[in-house]
């Protein structure tokens, strides 16, 4: 089993900042991708950001040049930098990990900005 905790989400005006985090534990593979899924109410869980084990990144259009994706695998943690946030970007953010055996999703925190 894969536990993954969040944490960073807020309100924040439109253009700040904001910084999650994502730790992984359990039964955890030495090889797998993580990354960052969003769902705004109303709308579908869509993709943000992920990351290979080899650290190739890859991101949603909207989000590329404004969010990094960012991992220490010596801590099975994943990192979303938000930067320039718009109010379209306002939804609970879930992190995902994926192994041989499954897909794991955090609880999912909150990001609400404001315009």
């Amino acid at each position: 089993q894969v536990q993954l905790v969040e944490s960073g989400g807020g309100l924040v005006q439109a253009g700040g900042s904001l910084r999650l985090s994502c730790a992984a534990s359990g039964s955890i593979a030495s090889i797998y991708s993580m990354g960052w899924y969003r769902q705004a109410p109303g709308k579908e869980r869509e993709l943000v950001a992920t990351t290979t084990p080899g650290g190739r990144t890859n991101y949603a259009g909207s989000v590329k040049d404004r969010f990094t994706i960012s991992r220490d695998n010596a801590r099975n943690t994943v990192y979303l930098q938000m930067n320039r946030l718009k109010p379209e970007d306002t939804g609970l953010y879930y992190c995902w990990l994926s192994r041989v055996g499954g897909d794991y999703w955090g609880q999912g925190t909150q990001v609400t900005v404001s315009s």
